[in-house]
């Protein structure tokens, strides 16, 4: 399994931003996704999550600013970021609670990040 992601870059604060990742690979079924980010000397935090049936999840700091959604059919994840300021610019990781159509297991996978940076 191997997760993918895209969007990230420069923006100006009160800008905005999509994220995309997408789930590749031999896979049997995708059940959560989500959205981590890991800012210069911060650990990791949860940004949004998602079940398979649209149920959503945001960390206080981006309610009502940031909107994740999927598409299910195509493995996809985005992350839609609106009203961007400084307090935002991190690494972003979308992952994926995926089983592999190889083990048969559900696991965790992560996608190697994409860096996004609000400044003027």
């Amino acid at each position: 399994v191997q997760l993918q992601a895209s969007g990230g870059g420069l923006v100006q604060p009160g800008g905005s931003l999509r994220l995309s990742c997408a789930a590749s690979g031999s896979i049997f079924a995708v059940n959560g996704m989500g959205w981590y980010r890991q800012a210069a000397g911060k650990q990791r935090e949860l940004v949004a999550t998602i079940t398979s049936g649209g149920v959503t999840n945001y960390v206080d700091s981006v309610k009502g600013r940031f909107t994740i959604s999927r598409d299910n059919a195509k493995r996809m994840v985005y992350l839609q970021m609106n009203s961007l300021d400084s307090e935002d610019t991190a690494v972003y990781y979308c992952y994926a609670r995926a089983m592999p159509r190889s083990n048969g297991k559900w696991d965790n996978y992560w996608g190697l990040g994409t860096l996004v940076t609000v400044s003027s």
